[in-house]
């Protein structure tokens, strides 16, 4: 998963607030994205700590196989601008 693609992947929870925060951003833009429920799907959250190396949520991997862990919508919204996704 830290390889390039074209889409970018949040892995998060309904129960997160950080996360339902960065969901409804990204809805809000726009941005197409892949969402990754870590309650439906717990061993995603393997993949989400290789990742990041951390526990925290959400992770949001970009196209360009770099990623945020618990980003600000501030930081999201830079890293869109930087990817022209915005």
């Amino acid at each position: 998963m830290t390889e390039k693609t074209d889409q970018i992947t949040m892995f998060g929870a309904d129960w997160c607030r950080d996360c339902r925060r960065t969901k409804s951003q990204l809805d809000e833009l726009g941005v197409a994205y892949r969402y990754v429920d870590l309650e439906a799907e717990p061993d995603a959250a393997d993949i989400a700590r290789e990742i990041s190396g951390r526990t925290n949520i959400p992770v949001v991997v970009y196209p360009d196989a770099t990623h945020h862990v618990e980003p600000s919508n501030d930081d999201v919204a830079t890293k869109l601008r930087e990817l022209s996704l915005i």
